[in-house]
């Protein structure tokens, strides 16, 4: 099976950005407004999950606090699975770091030092296997396995149809009455196949929306504007 591909290739976002604007007339005006957008997939795949499971239901300025705080206990501030496995919880209960979510950090790091959890070898999976893989980690639902695909992969079909920023983003330049249900988005997003995550990108930027999650799922993908610029 050939490897996924992924956006960090210049050349596939500019086929999915002529891709959505030839067949979804709505947004062919903001992509026209916004143009090529520059967009690279970043961030190691452990440090990635632990920032959005640090950075769970907190504003900006609050979360970045706390993943300094947290960065500052280990040495150069790299996050490796085996040292959050061993530091002792108090230490990340003074960083700022709640009690559910020291429980969360400590399920991951387990499993990616059990080798329960591959990390390295996500990159060469499927979407689907890799939503199902993370699934299994506690604090880290669907929601968050998206963020992980389009912002650490790069993954170019992807549809976070449980983010409000993309059910807002959606009602309000569709025009809708209500904000949209998964249904509803799945079916104005059957054109936009196979760069389901290129429309996601331009729907954020349309109102300058970052991806903001379910109030119901714990963990929150941290993601910033610096990621699409």
């Amino acid at each position: 099976m050939a490897r996924p591909r992924s956006l960090s290739d210049p050349r596939l976002f500019e086929a999915g950005f002529a891709h959505i604007r030839k067949n979804d007339p709505t947004l062919r005006p903001i992509l026209d407004a916004r143009g090529l957008i520059k967009f690279k997939p970043q961030g190691q795949p452990f440090e990635s999950l632990v920032e959005s499971i640090l950075s769970q239901q907190l504003a900006g300025s609050a979360a970045d606090a706390i993943i300094k705080k947290v960065r500052g206990l280990f040495p150069e501030g790299v996050l490796e699975a085996s040292r959050v496995r061993r530091i002792d919880g108090k230490k990340l209960r003074a960083a700022g770091v709640s009690p559910q979510k020291l429980t969360y950090l400590k399920d991951l790091s387990l499993r990616v030092v059990g080798k329960r959890l591959d990390l390295e070898a996500l990159s060469s999976l499927q979407d689907e296997e890799i939503v199902r893989a993370l699934d299994e980690v506690k604090g880290i639902g669907p929601w968050t396995a998206h963020m992980f695909l389009i912002f650490t992969l790069g993954r170019p079909d992807v549809l976070p149809v449980d983010d409000y920023g993309i059910r807002t983003s959606v009602q309000r330049v569709y025009g809708l009455d209500e904000l949209p249900k998964k249904a509803a988005i799945e079916k104005i997003a059957e054109g936009w196949h196979p760069f389901c995550t290129v429309a996601s990108l331009y729907l954020w930027h349309s109102k300058d929306n970052a991806p903001t999650p379910k109030a119901t799922e714990a963990p929150r993908k941290r993601v910033r504007a610096r990621k699409v610029n």
